[in-house]
Parts: C-alpha cells; sequence; structure tokens
C-alpha cells in the first residue's frame, strides 16, 4: 500500500495527491456562480494543489471560473486543461486533435486562464481521424515553443499509451478508474510502471459506494463515509494516482480533502481490494 502524500508530475512538478475536478462547478448564474469561486478558493484554502479543468467544460467558462476564483494563481498550484474536442452545435462534441485546432484551442486556454503556459495540457480524447503522431507532434510543438510544460492523455489504451510515448514525452493519464470500476487496470500498472501520473476521472462511482455493504461496514469501522473510504483506497492502490474528485458542495469538498489523511488498516484495504473478486 502507498502512503505518499505528494507526486511530481513529470519527475519535478509537485502537487499533492489529492486533486479537485473542476467539471461540475456551475459558471452562471451569478449567485452559483459566485458560489462556484468561493468554492474553488476553499479548496485552495484548503490544500489543493491541482485542479483540473478543460475545453469541454461550457467551451472555456470553466476556465474562466478557475481565473476568475484563482488568478493570480499561488505559486504551488496546478491548474491543468484539456483540448482535441470541439463543438458542432450546440449540446453536442466531437473530436478535434488535428493540429491547427490544438493550437487554437491552446492559445484560447492561455487567454481564458490568463496564463503564458498551460504546465499540463491533456489531449482529453485521441481524433480516431488524425494521425496521432499529428496530434502529439502539434503539443510537442507547442511545448518547444514555451507555451506548454508537460503533455498528458485521457481515455487511452496500453497500447495508445505506448505509441504516444514513441512520439513525445507523456506526463500524465486520465482514465475512468475507481473502487468498483478497474476497467483500466492494465493503464494504472503501465502508468506506474512509468512514473506517469494516472489521474482517474470519476473517483468514486456515483451512489455505489454509499450503497455497497462492504464499503459501509469499512466505512464505519474507521468512523469515515463511503466517499472518503473509495478516495483512501485509490490513494493507497498506487504512488501514481493522483484522484481529482469533484463537488459544488462546501461540505463535500472537505469530506473529501479529508480523505487524504485517512490511512486504510491492511485489513480493511485486503477487504476493498478484493471487492470484484467477489462472487
Amino acid at each position: 500500500m502507498n502512503t505518499t502524500t505528494t507526486f511530481r508530475i513529470g519527475g519535478d512538478l509537485e502537487v499533492r495527491r489529492l486533486g479537485f475536478g473542476a467539471m461540475r462547478l456551475p459558471t452562471e448564474p451569478a449567485d452559483e456562480r459566485a458560489a462556484s469561486v468561493a468554492l474553488l478558493r476553499r479548496a485552495v484554502e484548503l490544500g489543493v494543489t491541482l485542479v483540473d479543468t478543460a475545453h469541454l467544460y461550457g467551451w472555456g467558462a470553466n476556465e474562466e471560473l478557475l481565473a476568475e476564483a484563482l488568478h493570480p494563481y499561488p505559486a504551488d498550484l496546478l491548474v491543468t486543461t484539456k483540448v482535441g474536442v470541439r463543438q458542432p452545435a450546440p449540446g453536442e462534441w466531437t473530436y478535434d486533435a488535428r493540429p491547427a485546432s490544438l493550437r487554437s484551442q491552446v492559445d484560447e486556454a492561455l487567454r481564458r486562464l490568463r496564463v503564458e503556459r498551460v504546465e499540463l495540457l491533456q489531449l482529453h480524447r485521441i481524433d480516431p481521424d488524425t494521425p496521432l503522431a499529428d496530434q502529439l507532434g502539434a503539443l510537442g510543438d507547442l511545448r518547444s515553443e514555451g507555451k506548454v510544460g508537460r503533455i498528458g492523455l485521457s481515455e487511452v489504451t496500453v497500447a495508445e499509451l505506448d505509441e504516444a510515448r514513441s512520439v513525445v514525452d507523456i506526463a500524465s493519464v486520465q482514465n475512468r478508474y475507481n473502487l468498483l470500476d478497474r476497467e483500466h487496470e492494465p493503464v494504472l500498472r503501465a502508468c506506474e510502471a512509468a512514473g506517469i501520473a494516472f489521474l482517474p476521472w470519476r473517483p468514486v462511482a456515483p451512489g455505489a459506494a454509499d450503497e455497497h455493504p462492504v464499503i459501509r461496514s469499512v466505512a464505519s469501522e474507521l468512523d469515515a463515509t463511503p466517499t472518503q473510504i473509495a478516495l483512501a483506497w485509490l490513494l493507497a492502490r498506487s504512488p501514481v494516482m493522483l484522484p481529482i474528485p469533484g463537488t459544488g458542495s462546501a461540505r463535500h469538498l472537505e469530506e473529501n480533502v479529508a480523505a487524504a489523511d485517512l490511512r486504510l488498516p491492511r485489513e480493511q484495504y485486503a477487504r476493498l481490494d478484493g471487492l470484484l473478486s467477489e462472487g
């Protein structure tokens, strides 16, 4: 089991391993936006040093929200964003990681986040209609120009990760993963072997953690909530694991952050670890 509290993304960019995903934060109306701003500031007060956003989240509105709340950014805060999709019509999205599109989206992200460089930029999805070497080559060019610090991927297989690493250095992978959904276990292990940060999206299975009897039992034994148990298990699972739970609730934010200090005894960890092999 892992007990480290920080990780160096790309070998040099140190963050606390429990971050915050901003996707669910509303940007309007005004009162809800104000609450989102307050929540982001509270996250930083609580010691969060990794905040995840994306071009897809509100088509830039989420990035602008982060800048409003947190700019000028604390020196130890990493705001990471994602590019590679576009909006063909209201309510729709599609892949678009053509080099020109990526360059445009990065420039937009820099403007919205009010920075000159995105320290960690992730390709939101691999575009099946554009050669991967062209997609990553464009991001590599942007890194050479100083607009991007490190490059990450999202929703990839081990084979895609290997192919990507033959083109550019990969600092992070963001795949779906949680206590009850370990489809991407091989990708996690590949990241661990290579020292690549693994940012699980949907780090807590919605509703399922609260309802599962084993998770509820362990939570009761440790005087914690099922969500805290699910997050603590992720942190114990691998030293490269950087969960980014999101919430619009200040109470849930504080609950999530507190999970970073929760240590699972070996017996409870083993029970949780074996959940998917039951029956």
